[in-house]
């Protein structure tokens, strides 16, 4: 599965206009902290995978990055979709490269 390093994304998503960030955390974890980007819960994601960009590159987060690589993986398989990469670390890694001061918990 690709990755990206949370510096890497945060470049990318100041530059590059093709690459869009997907939050796939639950509800109430988004509504505590996030990045403003869009939101998508994995458990509904599936449902508007076919509503993707096949030209647009995609980065799944999550806390950690574990939902996020099972996500990708099952939208790799089972989509076809190779447009997809996983933030490392997820937002968690997020705070700890890009900002300390983000409140997660």
């Amino acid at each position: 599965m690709k990755t990206i390093c949370p510096e890497e994304c945060k470049r990318k998503m100041q530059d590059d206009p093709s690459i869009k960030v997907i939050d796939i955390r639950e509800a109430f974890e988004y509504e505590f902290c996030n990045l403003g980007n869009d939101h998508i819960p994995m458990q509904d994601f599936l449902d508007n995978a076919d509503s993707l960009d096949e030209t647009q590159t995609y980065v799944l987060m999550c806390k950690s990055g574990n939902r996020a690589l099972a996500l990708a993986n099952l939208l790799t398989c089972e989509k076809g979709l190779n447009n997809i990469l996983v933030m490392e670390g997820g937002i968690m890694g997020w705070r700890e490269k890009n900002d300390p001061s983000l409140n997660i918990e």
